[in-house]
């Protein structure tokens, strides 16, 4: 391995740790989602090269600890622990998060009209904002989901518009 990727394998794996860990603390808690979800979603991602860097300086002593039981249980519980959120969400029932995200995902799915009335406003008023944020309406028909990716964005960024909160 080259030494500056030597140097920099464990350094670069803790400052993003410590990234992902105090971006997923605040998404926990709902602080500045804003702010921490496309940083957490990313970064954690970017985490992948120096992990595997670490992992490929640290090889000899990572074998020492395959080989242990606290390994092995380790890995079991934290499979365990991944699937308590996972097989909830196979059977339909959201996957261990808040109901408000599938029914913002269903809202997301309905029509300008549609959604116009449930936020007591016309469609005009609503296509108007939406137009203010960036986003083309061709039809009061239209989805806010199909709006939102035909304009190359989130429906997550979209949901911050209606409210008047930028993401």
């Amino acid at each position: 391995m080259h030494p500056a990727l030597q140097r920099y394998a464990t350094p670069l794996t803790t400052g993003l740790f410590l990234v992902s860990l105090i971006s997923g603390v605040a998404l926990f808690f709902h602080l500045g989602s804003a702010y921490f979800h496309s940083m957490h979603e990313w970064l954690s991602m970017v985490l992948i090269a120096p992990f595997l860097l670490h992992l490929w300086r640290n090889w000899r002593g990572m074998m020492n600890y395959l080989r242990k039981p606290a390994f092995a249980i380790s890995m079991v519980v934290s499979l365990a622990a991944a699937l308590f959120f996972v097989l909830p969400a196979t059977s339909g029932e959201g996957g261990g998060r808040p109901p408000v995200f599938a029914l913002s995902q269903q809202v997301m799915q309905a029509s300008v009209m549609e959604v116009a009335a449930v936020l007591d406003t016309t469609p005009e008023a609503l296509r108007a904002k939406l137009a203010d944020a960036g986003y083309a309406v061709d039809s009061d028909q239209q989805s806010l989901a199909e709006i939102a990716s035909a304009a190359g964005r989130s429906t997550m960024d979209m949901a911050g518009a209606l409210v008047g909160q930028s993401h």
